[in-house]
Parts: structure tokens; sequence; C-alpha cells
């Protein structure tokens, strides 16, 4: 596991293997290009979360409400935040293992017209700078809960060059705070908080 506030080079031509562990997967995601129904931009942000993990929704056990984070891997898991906000994650490792990558921040590249509508604001910085932000400039809703990201309405592009990823304590939560699960772009203006 990477020391936090490490850079780490990562290879554009390494597709994300969703069987992998999330921090695998949260780490080789920075740099991709994530869309759902052509709305979307580059993946500027995630953390990783696995059942072993006390911050984690699969912590506790299998629910209705998480049973998508259980798998199969490469689907989406769906959860409404402090009743509020839609939060989107990538299901990881196989099916039956809860764990998953929380997509934190994006670079808006595609739809913004959409994304400040569904927003009401202007500032791109801001549209998807956030879990909760991204899911509502992306129009996410429970409908998605448990869908393969490698079909409509979602679309997952490999990035045109290498990204230079950092890491650092997730953000957000109360138990785990000190694991260097959070991956970032490097140099980005479009994050969450700077890591």
């Amino acid at each position: 596991m990477p020391s936090p506030l490490v850079l780490q080079p990562v290879d554009p031509s390494h597709a994300p293997d969703f069987a992998l562990s999330p921090v695998d997967v949260a780490r080789t995601l920075v740099g991709w290009r994530f869309f759902i129904d052509g709305v979307g931009g580059v993946i500027v942000e995630t953390e990783a979360y696995h059942e072993d993990d006390p911050a984690s929704h699969s912590y506790a056990g299998r629910t209705a409400r998480n049973a998508a984070m259980f798998g199969p891997p490469g689907h989406a898991y769906v959860y409404r935040s402090y009743g509020l906000h839609w939060c989107l994650n990538f299901v990881c490792r196989p099916a039956g293992e809860g764990a998953g990558v929380l997509l934190r921040a994006l670079q808006p590249t595609a739809g913004l017209g959409r994304m400040r509508e569904r927003r009401g604001l202007d500032d791109e910085r801001l549209l998807c700078a956030g879990p909760g932000r991204l899911g509502q400039a992306l129009g996410v809703t429970r409908a998605l809960d448990g869908l393969p990201l490698h079909a409509p309405p979602f679309t997952l592009e490999p990035p045109e060059r290498p990204a230079e990823v950092a890491c650092g304590p997730r953000i957000g939560i109360r138990t785990a705070v000190d694991q260097p699960w959070r991956f970032a772009l490097a140099g980005s203006r479009h994050l969450s908080r700077r890591i």
C-alpha cells in the first residue's frame, strides 16, 4: 500500500480489473474518463472501501441497502448520503465480498450544460467536486444501482496519457480516517479537497 502523499505514475494501458482490491482499482481509475448517458469527464478523485474496513458500508454485512456492493465486480453501487445526495461506487473483488471505489470527483468534459442545469450553478470547478455534487451533475439515481459498468448508460474510457496519482487519507468519514486510500490526479483543480 502506498504511503500518504506519494505520487505514482499510472499506465493508461492498465485497464481496471474490478476483481482486484479496491485500493488497486481506486488508484488505477484516476485519469480514466467516465460518462452516464454522455455526461461526465475525467475521474480525478477516488476512495477505496472494503468489508474489513469499519468505514465501509459493507462492514456490518449485507443488507438490502448495500447488496450491490457485494458483487458482482464491475457493477454500480449507489447509495444516498445523509438522505440528500446519490453517490456512485464501482464494485470490486469477487462476488460475495463487499468492496468498492467511491467516485469523489470528476473534471467535467462532456454535457456541461446538463451538469449546470442539474446543479444550478456555472462554476465548472464545483460541478463534480465531491461525491454528492458528482452524483447530482451526472444524474445518478437509485435506478443505476447494480447495473454493469461496461454497458449503457455507462461509458468508461482509458486515459490519453499516464496520470500522476497522489494518495492520502480518506475524508468525510469518522472511522479508519488514517487509511491512505484516497487517490487523486496530482495538481487537479477539480478535487473535492486538496490532497
